[in-house]
Formats: C-alpha cells, sequence, structure tokens
C-alpha cells in the first residue's frame, strides 16, 4: 500500500474514530440521565404522598389506611400506555412510611411493618429535614434489582415546634422503583442513537467522498459509471455490478490522487534528481576527459562508460514511469482469467538467452490448472522481474525453478535461486524503491525498483508477494506472489 493510500485511509479511519467516540460518550451518558428524570419524577411522587398523609395525621399519629387501600386499588387497576414505542401495563411502585424514629407503619410490600429502616439513608436524611435518596439492590448478587428511592417528610403543626418552620417532622413516606421499569427506554434511546449515528456518519462520508470527487473531477465520476454499467448490462448481475464497483474504485483512485496530487509530484521529482545524479555525473567527468588527448583504448572505455550510463540513465526513468502508472492506477483496468502457465512460459522464453549467458537451467514446474483474474501484461511483468531477479542472484551453472501452488483460496507462483540468500539487514528492505543489493558477478546494483514494481502488481490484484531465504538446505532465496484463485474459462 502506497504512503498516499495509508494517508487517505488513516483520514477515514480517524474521522470514523472521532465519530465512534462521540457516539459511545452520548450512549453511555444516558443511563445518568434517565435516572435523573426518575429520580425528578419520585421527587413529585413522594411530596404529593406526603401532603396527603399530612392532611390526616394528628397528635403525631399518621394513619396509613387510605394510603394502604388506595395502592391496593391502583396495583389492580388496568393500565396501558405506549410512550415511545415501549408498552406499559402496570404501576410498579414501592411505598412505605415510617415515624419520626423511623420504625416502618407501612410497606406496599406488606413485609416490612414494624422494622427499623432508620440506618437507610433515605430515611435518616429526610427525617433529619434534608434531602434523603438512595438506590439499593433487592438482591446484591444482581445488578437489575436495583431500586431507586427517594423520601419526603411528613410534618405536623404543634406547638414547641421547630422555631424555623413552626412544624415537626413525625415520619416520612419513600417511594421507590425498580431501574429495570425504565431500562427498556435507555436501551431504546441507545439503539436510535447509534442507528442515527451511524446512518449520518455513512451519509457524512458519502456526501464529503462526492463533493471531492465533483471538485477532483466534476464530470469524470458520472462518466465511468455511466460507461461501467453499460459495459457490464450484457454479463449478468454479478458481472454489472463488478463494473459499476471498478468504476467506482477508479473513481476513487483519481479523487486520491487528485487530494495528493501535488506532494505526489514532489516525492517522485525529488526521488528522480537523487537518483539520475549519480549517472550523470559519470557522463559529465568521462565527457570531459575525452575532450584531452588520450590513447585509443582509453577514448573507447570512457565511450563505452557515457553508453553505460545512458543506458542506467534511461533505464530508471523508463521503471520509474513505470511504478508511477501502477501507483497512481489504483485499480486494474482489465481484468479477466489468467493462466500462469502460460505466462510462466512467456516469461522464460523471454529471459533464455539471459540465463544460456550464464548456463543457468529454467525449470518450470508450473500447473495449467492455477488460473487468476488480473491483467496478463502486467502479471506476466511481475513474474518476469522475478526471474529475471533470480537470474541475476544466482551462480552460474545452477538452476532456477518456478513453481506453483494452491493454499487456501489462493494461487503461489514461487521462483528460487540458488544463490548466497539475502543478508540480513536486507530482508525488511527489499521491496523499497531503490534498494538494491550488488550482483555477485559484476558488484553493481540495479534500480532498485523491480521488486517494488512487483509488489504495486500484487497490491492491485489482491495478493501480496515475499522474498525469503530457503531453510530446506539448498540454500538461495525463494520469491513467493499470492493471487487470488480464479476459475477456468470456459
Amino acid at each position: 500500500m502506497t504512503r498516499r493510500s495509508r494517508l487517505f485511509i488513516g483520514i477515514f479511519v480517524v474521522y470514523l474514530a472521532a465519530v465512534g467516540l462521540l457516539l459511545y460518550r452520548i450512549a453511555a451518558d444516558l443511563d445518568p440521565r434517565y435516572r435523573e428524570s426518575a429520580e425528578e419524577s419520585l421527587v413529585d411522587t413522594a411530596n404529593l404522598l406526603a401532603t396527603l398523609l399530612e392532611r390526616r395525621a394528628y397528635n403525631g399519629v399518621i394513619p396509613v389506611d387510605d394510603l394502604d387501600r388506595t395502592l391496593a386499588e391502583l396495583t389492580a387497576r388496568p393500565i396501558y400506555a405506549r410512550i415511545y414505542g415501549i408498552e406499559k401495563t402496570a404501576v410498579a411502585l414501592h411505598v412505605y412510611v415510617t415515624d419520626h424514629n423511623g420504625i416502618v407503619l407501612f410497606d406496599s410490600r406488606g413485609q416490612d411493618v414494624g422494622a427499623d429502616y432508620l440506618p437507610w439513608r433515605d430515611v435518616q436524611l429526610t427525617l433529619e429535614g434534608s434531602y434523603g435518596a438512595r438506590t439499593t439492590r433487592s438482591d446484591p448478587a444482581d445488578a437489575r434489582t436495583e431500586v431507586m428511592y427517594v423520601g419526603a417528610a411528613i410534618r405536623e403543626r404543634r406547638e414547641g415546634a421547630r422555631a424555623e418552620t413552626g412544624e415537626d417532622i413525625i415520619g416520612m413516606v419513600a417511594v421507590g422503583k425498580p431501574v429495570q421499569e425504565f431500562s427498556p427506554f435507555i436501551i431504546n434511546a441507545r439503539h436510535k442513537l447509534i442507528l442515527f449515528g451511524a446512518i449520518s456518519a455513512v451519509a457524512f462520508a458519502l456526501a464529503t467522498l462526492a463533493a471531492t470527487m465533483w471538485l477532483a473531477r466534476p464530470f469524470g465520476l458520472l462518466r465511468d459509471l455511466w460507461h461501467g454499467w453499460h459495459a457490464a448490462r450484457a454479463g449478468g448481475f454479478a458481472a454489472r455490478w463488478r463494473g459499476v464497483w471498478h468504476a467506482v474504485r477508479t473513481a476513487l483512485a483519481n479523487m486520491r490522487d487528485g487530494m495528493a496530487g501535488q506532494s505526489y509530484i514532489d516525492e517522485y521529482v525529488a526521488t528522480l534528481t537523487h537518483e539520475l545524479k549519480s549517472p550523470l555525473a559519470a557522463i559529465r567527468g568521462a565527457a570531459e576527459l575525452l575532450r584531452e588527448p588520450m590513447a585509443a583504448d582509453a577514448h573507447a572505455r570512457f565511450v563505452r562508460n557515457i553508453e553505460e550510463q545512458t543506458r542506467r540513465a534511461q533505464d530508471l526513468v523508463d521503471r520509474l514511469l513505470e511504478l508511477s502508472s501502477l501507483e497512481r492506477r489504483g485499480a486494474l483496468e482489465r481484468i479477466e482469467p489468467v493462466i500462469l502457465a502460460a505466462i510462466a512460459r512467456a516469461v522464460t522464453d523471454e529471459l533464455a538467452p539471459l540465463a544460456a549467458a550464464k548456463d543457468i537451467s529454467l525449470e518450470l514446474a508450473v500447473d495449467a490448472a492455477h488460473i487468476v483474474a488480473g491483467d496478463p501484461f502486467l502479471l506476466q511483468r511481475a513474474v518476469s522481474n522475478l526471474v529475471h531477479n533470480a537470474i541475476e542472484f544466482a551462480p552460474a551453472h545452477s538452476t532456477v525453478t518456478i513453481t506453483s501452488g494452491v493454499k487456501a483460496n489462493t494461487v503461489e507462483l514461487k521462483v528460487r535461486d540458488r544463490g548466497a540468500g539475502l543478508p540480513e539487514f536486507a530482508r525488511a528492505r527489499v521491496f523499497e524503491r531503490f534498494f538494491s543489493l550488488p550482483r555477485p558477478d559484476t558488484g553493481k546494483k540495479s534500480t532498485g525498483l523491480g521488486l517494488a514494481l512487483v509488489k504495486e502488481v500484487a497490491t492491485l490484484h489482491g495478493g501480496r508477494v515475499t522474498l525469503a531465504n530457503c531453510d530446506d538446505g539448498g540454500g538461495g532465496a525463494m520469491a513467493t506472489i499470492q493471487l487470488p484463485r480464479a476459475q477456468r474459462p470456459e
């Protein structure tokens, strides 16, 4: 993957991460917000009940008979409400009343009448004249049994009451509501938030892509989609969508290049300038020496040096342009079933003279049934680079083997030489642009663009390439290019 592609993907990853973090933070904050709302409603309910009880209180006695009957009738009352998609069919409240000492006078559950509730936070604080509330699990081992309680003081005006209020607190009433009752609202709100956030993020991303594509290529995207659709109409549903997907990938690649074009050009200009310095310096030095009188053999040597450095510069420019074209392509323009055996045979025929010059045998064992989908010209260029590289590093009178195999859903084409193998320092850098090792025969380096080109071809085809030393005792290095497997054409 190129630096431009990583930058482009990185921008989208950061954007999606930021949106995801924001949604997560809001979703996590829903629970306390709903608890606050529920607590506020419990405060109203508790104070309403306290006011009703105060009206019948006399001489410090709190009558609870009417409250008992009312809550019993409320429990039996048919209720149906649909609140934002959540159905409610029953009242889920726990009510208890205590005297001024915290002794329970009434419990809607009928369990704890006579119990001492003074240690409970809501009871103690309310009887002290403060705001009392608590959340307690009815089953300490189960978080789903949490109940929120809010207390309200029951007051009575009496002689000798507190000077600041003129009233005495003769008891308290507490109203509790299970947290599980409003959990469906929290879950529903989270689902809606996540759905809305996901739709918004996708819509924003698509709008940004469309706007960027339009700015980079106002009519190119529509033209690509139109041509991609019509070119695939005769190929059935799957082929049709492959054609449209290819058009979209091409448009995305063009958009990416439009966004990173200036840095891309600057990078290649700087690299090309750096790499051309050496051959240009050699040519200039030889040209200056040729102005002086010299022997015929020396004159011929400097002329050969100029010719060699010129070829080197030309090769560098050609390969750099080829690699640049691949990196900027972004997607394959031509996809068809490719028989690897045919590619391998064409490469061995092409490089047979080079191998013969070193007395190297090219052994071919590629299965004709191994087929991949891609561009045959680019695949032949990639395999040619691998075999050419193997011949240059193979010792004289040795063998370079080209084999194939299947691994999962991929086809592997392997090229092996019997040379000295990769030095340790080079293993992580062999696919870098302009990185090259000296050839064993001449000590000279190549342009360092061949393996980089192979890597780009593999990436465009959805595959990968590796180069590693062989550890089977036979020595040498093995290059392996893995490509997605395709069906044999009919």
